[in-house]
């Protein structure tokens, strides 16, 4: 897996490579790119696919003591990411994780032309459910992360409303989550980075602020959103979809919030008619251009 050095460590990401659209998917908490392995495979053959693992705990080596693991300081970091590998007019998709509230009321869009957000926090919803209680009451007590994270060892626990039970209605394959755990089962300093992060929440009145400012990203913007997403609150979906001048939603049954893994299928035909349309629209206006 090729790396690179950010401000914040050493990242690792999968590049798909090929001459086609760049589409740069986003994970969430404890997870990794891996979460997007049956879109990207129906993807990857038409678009130029970049899976980048952001160092929310399921990232296999520590970041650096000083680095700026916040909220604010994560979404940054996947700017900067975007920058140091020189990609443009990407199409940002996000799921579970709502770093996108400061990427695009921040001004960092100048290399973003387009947005899938997939059921993700929004607003004031951090942490997201009863999963993200837990994870916020493990890391208030001396060694309680450690404890939740060997817990995940068991079926039981991942399956419970309070680990991944709420995330998938379908069980994910035991080897995925194997991998999503194993570096804050085994690695105290990801345990250290995977606290910093979340002990960053900042107050209601700054969350509302940034999710305000998102309006200020002019690209099309498609919201897929989990009919029974137990999470992510449904009015969330229609709620985001208004902030934008140019927004979509799509609502999917018989998913909770990691559509990527319980219907990859509609997901992946939702994102290719979104990005279908925009490349007629970017045609029509060469066209156009073309003719005076």
């Amino acid at each position: 897996m090729p790396e690179i050095e950010l401000s914040a460590g050493v990242i690792d990401y999968e590049d798909t490579g090929g001459e086609g659209p760049v589409l740069v998917f986003l994970h969430g908490l404890l997870m990794d790119g891996t979460v997007w392995r049956k879109v990207v495979a129906d993807l990857r053959d038409d678009y130029r696919c970049v899976l980048p693992t952001l160092p929310l705990g399921g990232h296999r080596r520590p970041m650096r003591p000083d680095a700026d693991l916040s909220l604010r300081g994560m979404a940054l970091l996947a700017g900067e990411f975007l920058d140091r590998l020189g990609l443009e007019r990407v199409t940002l998709v996000m799921n579970d994780w709502g770093g996108a509230q400061i990427l695009l009321s921040e001004g960092r869009t100048d290399r973003i032309a387009r947005v899938v957000l997939t059921a993700c926090e929004a607003f004031d919803n951090y942490p997201p459910g009863l999963a993200g209680k837990v994870i916020g009451a493990a890391i208030s007590v001396p060694g309680g992360l450690y404890t939740a994270m060997q817990l995940f060892r068991l079926k039981a626990a991942r399956r419970a409303p309070g680990g991944w039970g709420w995330m998938t209605k379908r069980p994910v394959p035991r080897e995925v989550m194997d991998a999503w755990f194993r570096p804050a089962q085994t690695d105290a300093g990801v345990r250290r980075d995977l606290a910093r992060y979340a002990h960053s929440v900042p107050d209601r009145a700054t969350l509302l602020r940034w999710a305000g400012q998102m309006r200020s990203f002019k690209g099309p913007v498609l919201v897929v959103w989990a009919t029974e997403d137990k999470l992510m609150p449904r009015e969330h979906g229609p709620r985001l979809a208004a902030l934008f001048p140019d927004a979509r939603l799509v609502e999917i049954d018989d998913s909770y919030t990691l559509i990527p893994e319980d219907q990859p299928e509609r997901l992946t035909t939702a994102i290719r008619e979104f990005l279908s349309e925009g490349q007629a629209q970017g045609r029509a206006v060469t066209d156009r251009a073309g003719r005076r």
